[in-house]
């Protein structure tokens, strides 16, 4: 075979690099002087990568550039109105983001008949919200044999985030208003090391786990691991009762609240298997449901033998992904009244394919009648999408682990979900839907 002189490897590369310059420049001076504004379509066969379309919105509202953006609701799979300029279109280019170039009266048009439409509204997006997700920083000597779907959205999307973990939250990090939005993953806030016993007690990571949540909880002066995840369960609810977001996913919603009803760990749940202490007799009858945030009278599963914590879960394992057994629809929303709910069902489909989790999904017979279901498994007694209130914040569940891997098993984190692969998944949308969120005013000015 014949081989390349590195000279000419090196010619060549440079004239591909030179190509997609010019191309990229093209795309910039397209309708340059007459356009002001850039649609960014979200509607199904119009966007050549709808998740990167929000991390270029994100970017947009960003310092230094703190563009005024907009979110059309319901108009074109939920589009996104960009101030047309050549960074703008530079960033969107290199992002693989389509845009649609408008004149002030293309603009002015379309924003009336989306203010006047029967469902459809504007929201003006002020700021990029400060992202803050809950896990092991990359400093720990551990990580999780199992990745986080909302790690790989904001990687993929090119949206920041800082990591943090109990010592972080516990110190009052939340507290200071760092953070306008918080997310946590597969996570156990119960103290029972997330019910891997049975399966991994003999693992060299699951015992790595276990020691380093005993060292975490010994050095912040606890004496069991359910008290020190009680009491970041506790932060956490503070930090929504004081006007912070959450999103949470897997078997996060449903630890976090059962941790809450045991009074932050106060109340002992976890076998003596796991941290040497027998349950407490009356259990089940001192849960306090006021504490919780979206579930109440739920059944808890103590024994730590079985890979469940509670009946709050859809606990049927034997699911195929062709099946679409799983597959949730989407609720549409009045946009002018409610707003809030309406952002965070943006999709350009109104069906989500299914995929399982160690919490797939949430029995509705043990949510709160508050709580506003967002997305139903059809057929079923079990909602996926959930979203609720705490004093000046708000809180969204979104059963199981990864919306592009139907059945993700542990060890499978080692390859995650290629997202290039998935640039318009339904799910991956819901993630980013609530990344934006925050972004939003809550009452938006008509204009």
């Amino acid at each position: 075979m014949k081989m390349f002189h590195s000279k000419t490897i090196h010619i060549i590369k440079r004239g591909l690099c030179i190509s997609l310059c010019i191309l990229i420049l093209l795309l910039i001076g397209v309708n340059t002087a007459a356009a002001q504004w850039l649609l960014i379509p979200m509607d199904l066969g119009a966007q050549t990568n709808h998740l990167k379309a929000y991390g270029l919105t994100y970017w947009a509202l960003e310092v230094p550039r703190e563009y005024r953006c907009y979110w059309w609701l319901n108009y074109r799979g939920g589009a996104f109105v960009l101030p047309d300029s050549p960074d703008v279109r530079m960033r969107a280019a290199l992002m693989g983001v389509r845009f649609e170039p408008m004149d002030n009266a293309t603009y002015t048009n379309i924003k009336e008949s989306v203010l006047q439409g029967s469902n459809m509204d504007e929201i003006l997006l002020e700021k990029a919200p400060k992202i803050a997700v809950y896990a092991p920083s990359e400093a720990s000597p551990y990580r999780d044999p199992w990745d986080d779907a909302v790690k790989i959205a904001l990687d993929y999307a090119q949206i920041p985030y800082d990591e943090i973990w109990d010592k972080e939250v516990q110190s009052g990090v939340l507290e200071t208003g760092n953070y306008d939005w918080l997310h946590l993953h597969h996570e156990d806030f119960t103290g029972q090391h997330g019910k891997f016993h049975a399966s991994f007690s003999t693992q060299v990571w699951y015992q790595q786990r276990m020691l380093m949540f005993e060292q975490a909880a010994s050095e912040s002066g606890f004496r069991r691991v359910a008290s020190h995840k009680g009491e970041t369960a506790q932060t956490i609810a503070d930090y929504i009762a004081n006007g912070g977001f959450i999103f949470a996913m897997c078997s996060a919603p449903e630890t976090l609240d059962i941790a809450l009803a045991t009074l932050g760990g106060a109340i002992d749940i976890v076998a003596p298997e796991l941290d040497g202490t027998p349950i407490a007799p009356d259990a089940e009858i001192r849960l306090d449901f006021q504490r919780t945030l979206a579930f109440e009278n739920f059944n808890l599963y103590t024994n730590p033998f079985r890979y469940e914590f509670s009946d709050i879960d859809n606990p049927n394992p034997d699911r195929d992904a062709q099946s679409g057994v799983e597959d949730f629809k989407l609720f549409e929303f009045a946009a002018k009244h409610d707003p809030i709910p309406t952002m965070l069902t943006q999709n350009h489909v109104s069906v989500v394919p299914g995929y399982l989790g160690q919490t797939t999904s949430f029995n509705m017979d043990r949510i709160r009648g508050s709580v506003t279901i967002l997305g139903e498994v059809e057929g079923s007694n079990y909602a996926k999408y959930i979203h609720g209130k705490l004093g000046k914040g708000t809180f969204t569940f979104l059963g199981g682990h990864d919306p592009e891997d139907y059945r993700h098993l542990v060890g499978e984190g080692k390859i995650p979900t290629n997202l290039d692969l998935h640039k318009h998944s339904p799910g991956y949308r819901l993630i980013l839907n609530n990344i934006l969120f925050p972004a939003a005013r809550k009452k938006p000015q008509k204009t």
